[in-house]
């Protein structure tokens, strides 16, 4: 069944209302009655596929008799008073569980009057509606609204539903007074508004869980162009504006189209939710996907990830196209300028731009990148004129399929990445007019496209332009404080074309089944290929975009401090220039994914594997020393540091007797130096706590040396999950004389920032009287956040035998108090721990651990499907309800 074959309800038939007779409560029970069955018939035609806006429509002419014959009862043909319907209610639309938002206008409001607009307001509340009113007389309006460009506002959508009609003149002449918000002061505070309130929403689109109605590209958006041509231009919706020549007829069906979907969804939200809920969040948008008929493809393109692909382009749709016809207003409202020329096919109107050649973009379809070429080397140049925007629209739109393949377009989109970080600005700007969708289509195929998950706070064409931007940040100076290394990297790279190229494509593929990583580096190689990219260059751009996960997942998941693990990196890196290439793609795409992922510890990781993989790459670099050399090589730098802060070599010497060696292969000589100072200090007072709020890994370290017994890891884990502290490495060695020597990297929780001074000795303290004590420490017990509940997955876990311990791979939902719940369970199951590596994406945790039983051997596998179960129980999806 379609929209069109829907019967909408029919309009409410009330009796004539009795002027100033009251609303009686069989009346009342009668119109609530009315209301109910209204509302059940629209959900009905809504679900049979009627259409939102219409729906809507006939709602709020539902509401609008309702309304008017309430006030009819309780007011009558009064003189000098009227109801008005502002808002959403005074343009006609009304969704399932918004507010009546009602002006009063009444001139002489006596004490009776007052009283029977009282029972008016009262009675509507009482028969369902949700009534927001306010009671003023015409100087108050005209104050307010001087005032107020919300209250000016509001008043545009001012729509007379009862009472005296003079009054619209009184409020119309309001509005149009010449000296009210006069266009340029009413344009000014419209923008401020709009940045207000889209600073309120992160600024962005494409949030996890969007605001349909404030959020950037969202309904309100609409509503503020529309208010913008009825104040600047005299043209109350799109269509006139397109006759003003502020739209073209492209622009106003892409509008008209956005604004539909936004008004489907926002109506499925409201059925929904039960209630006035304008965000999209996770807890209804399954159920919404499948209310509209979103079904799933495949796992890599769920029907939650369409549904949300829908809002997200037309919301994107929305949020480009209301940014430049604000251009277009600001520049109907400039003093005219002179005019300056810009090579040969471009001048410039002051701080716009211009072809001089109407025609020029159908004549010679490259000049549309080479416009945002000159762009970059024209000084203070903030745009391009409204009929110049409208001509790339249309050129785009004309010329749509062919761009991608015509070879001049090709090589000035090549000339422009060879600008390097000049050009990510360009990029940006020419992907909010559509054109880098038209010259990449594989682009255009992932705009708009999230996936269904905690991890990936964008969408892939947003978190694709993020990504770009962060490599561009590496060519600025100002970051050189923040990014030291990526910075000096970045003046090594002899073609920032390749990393760009390697940035646009690296998910390019998301979303269509499949490796993205491999089919992205088909993508790249075509690219390469039909832009006349040399051969090399195509390897370094498709190398980078197979294996743009490689430096992240490495440094996270393996024990980089361990040289075969670094020679194994070397070489799938193979050259010092991948390496660089890698090294910033990594770091840019951690941080164009989420902003909350990148903390000092990941900078240090990362810039640690990049350290020890240059020195690999050497070519005078052995594969692997051997395990005594490398200890050995620790031993003498640690014991250099301490004699050169004053201890005695003999005393360090002693208590190097009893630590394993191990520890020299795992700790860098500081941290062997620092565990050493405070073991000294500790004059053998045991169990003994350090920590140190900022150590050279980036994090906050802790050390816990004490005597070795059972339940010792997983005590320390449960202190520091009740303090709120997220363990990103944790490392467990016995030493010969039966001490654990387990040591903590550690970040706040809350903030993924190493410990201040402050909180480093409430660790210390703490877990200094906890381990005194024999008592086990329990975990606390935290609630889960919303959000996480949505995510939760069966764990996945895998068990292998290496180097005489059991290796187990646990991945799973994360939730409060994971880490310290799965200590838990291996104490019970009587396993013990020696080392482990810490890793959360998102809302998916992938934790590996070295494991054996009571007596130092490996996991048997009977132990081994004894864990898996305890496991699974106590931290699967099933555990939430227990």
């Amino acid at each position: 069944m379609t929209a069109s074959t829907v019967t909408l309800p029919p309009l409410p038939r009330l009796p004539v209302a009795v002027p100033r007779s009251g609303v009686s409560s069989e009346a009342r029970r009668a119109l609530r009655q009315l209301l109910g069955d209204l509302d059940r018939a629209i959900a009905v035609a809504f679900r049979d596929g009627a259409d939102a806006s219409e729906l809507a429509r006939r709602r709020s002419d539902s509401a609008t008799r309702i309304v008017a014959h309430v006030w009819t009862a309780c007011l009558g043909d009064v003189a000098d008073a009227a109801l008005f319907a502002i808002g959403g209610f005074g343009r006609g639309l009304l969704f399932p569980y918004s507010d009546i938002d009602l002006l009063a206008l009444v001139e002489q409001p006596d004490a009776a009057r007052l009283r029977a607009l009282e029972q008016c307001f009262a009675t509507l509340w009482d028969i369902g509606l949700k009534v927001g009113h306010a009671v003023r007389d015409s100087a108050q309006c005209r104050t307010l609204a001087a005032a107020e460009a919300s209250v000016f506002t509001s008043l545009l959508d001012a729509r007379r539903l009862a009472g005296d009609a003079a009054l619209d003149a009184r409020l119309r002449a309001i509005v149009d007074a010449p000296d009210m918000w006069p266009p340029h002061d009413y344009l000014l505070a419209r923008l401020a508004e709009r940045d207000a309130r889209h600073a309120r929403y992160d600024d962005t689109a494409y949030n996890l869980e969007p605001n349909l109605k404030d959020g950037p590209g969202g309904l309100r958006t609409l509503d503020s162009l529309r208010w913008l041509g009825k104040r600047l231009a005299h043209a109350s919706d799109f269509p006139d504006m397109v006759t003003e020549g502020l739209l073209d007829p492209a622009e106003c069906d892409t509008l008209l189209q956005a604004e539909a979907t936004l008004r489907r969804y926002r109506f499925a939200l409201h059925l929904e939710a039960g209630r006035p809920e304008e965000r999209l969040l996770f807890d209804y948008q399954r159920a919404i996907a499948a209310r509209l008929g979103f079904e799933d493809e495949h796992e890599k393109n769920l029907g939650v990830e369409q549904f949300m692909q829908g809002y997200y382009r037309a919301a994107s749709q929305v949020e480009r196209l209301g940014i430049q016809i604000a251009e277009r207003f600001e520049e109907m409202l400039e003093p005219p300028s002179a005019v300056q020329p810009v090579g040969a096919d471009f001048i410039r109107y002051g701080a716009r731009m211009a072809v001089r050649d109407p025609d020029l973009f159908a004549r010679r379809p490259s000049a549309l990148v080479d416009i945002f070429i000159a762009r970059l080397d024209e000084k203070g140049v903030i745009g391009f004129t409204a009929d110049t925007m409208r001509r790339i629209h249309q050129a785009t739109a004309a010329l749509d399929g062919r761009l991608a393949d015509d070879p001049q377009v090709l090589a000035s989109f090549l000339r422009l990445l060879r600008r390097g970080a000049p050009a990510v600005d360009a990029l940006w700007r020419m992907n909010r007019h559509g054109l880098l969708a038209a010259i990449l289509p594989a682009f255009g195929k992932v705009f708009g496209r999230m996936q269904y998950d905690l991890f990936h706070v964008y969408t892939v064409d947003e978190h694709t332009l993020r990504v770009l931007r962060n490599v561009a940040r590496f060519a600025d100076p100002v970051t050189q404080a923040e990014f030291p290394l990526a910075c000096e990297v970045w003046t090594t790279l002899p073609k920032p074309e390749v990393l760009l190229l390697a940035a646009l494509f690296h998910d390019i593929a998301k979303g269509r089944g499949g490796d993205h990583s491999v089919l992205g580096e088909e993508d790249a190689r075509a690219f390469g290929n039909k832009v006349g990219l040399a051969e090399e260059d195509i390897e370094r751009v498709a190398w980078l975009v197979r294996w743009h996960l490689l430096m992240s997942t490495t440094a996270q998941r393996q024990d980089i401090t361990d040289p075969d693990v670094v020679h194994r990196f070397a070489e799938a890196v193979g050259g010092r220039e991948r390496l660089g290439q890698l090294y910033l793609l990594t770091i840019a795409d951690i941080i164009g994914t989420s902003p909350r992922l990148w903390n000092a510890w990941k900078d240090r990781l990362l810039a640690d594997l990049y350290t020890a993989t240059r020195y690999a790459l050497r070519r005078d670099a052995k594969p692997s020393a051997g395990a005594a050399v490398r200890a050995q090589s620790c031993r003498e730098q640690a014991l250099a540091l301490l004699v050169a802060d004053g201890k005695p070599a003999e005393a360090v010497v002693r208590i190097w007797d009893t630590f394993p060696m191990v520890s020299f292969l795992r700790h860098r000589p500081e941290q062997i130096a620092w565990q050493t100072t405070a073991i000294l200090q500790g004059e053998g007072k045991l169990p003994l706590i350090a920590v140190n709020p900022l150590s050279v890994r980036g994090s906050t370290e802790l050390f816990v040396y004490a005597p070795d017994r059972d339940g010792l890891f997983a005590n320390v884990t449960a202190m520091l999950d009740r303090l709120h502290f997220s363990v990103m490495e944790a490392r467990v060695l016995n030493s010969p004389d039966g001490k654990a020597m387990d040591t903590f990297l550690l970040l706040e929780a809350e903030t993924q920032k190493p410990a201040t001074q402050e909180r480093a000795e409430e660790l210390h303290q703490r877990l200094q009287r906890a381990l005194a004590q024999s008592a086990p420490i329990m975990p606390s017990r935290r609630s889960m956040s919303r959000h996480l509940k949505h995510f939760q997955m069966t764990p996945r876990i895998d068990f292998k035998q290496s180097d005489g311990r059991t290796q187990m791979a646990l991945v799973c939902s994360d939730r409060p108090g994971l880490l310290a719940a799965v200590t838990q369970v291996m104490m019970a199951c009587e396993v013990r721990v020696h080392d482990a590596r810490i890793a959360t994406f998102g809302e998916r945790v992938e934790d590996f651990f070295q494991l054996t039983d009571r007596k130092n051997a490996p996991l048997s596998e009977t132990q081994q499907r004894r864990l898996w179960q305890a496991l699974t129980e106590r931290i699967g999806p099933q555990s939430l309800s227990a």
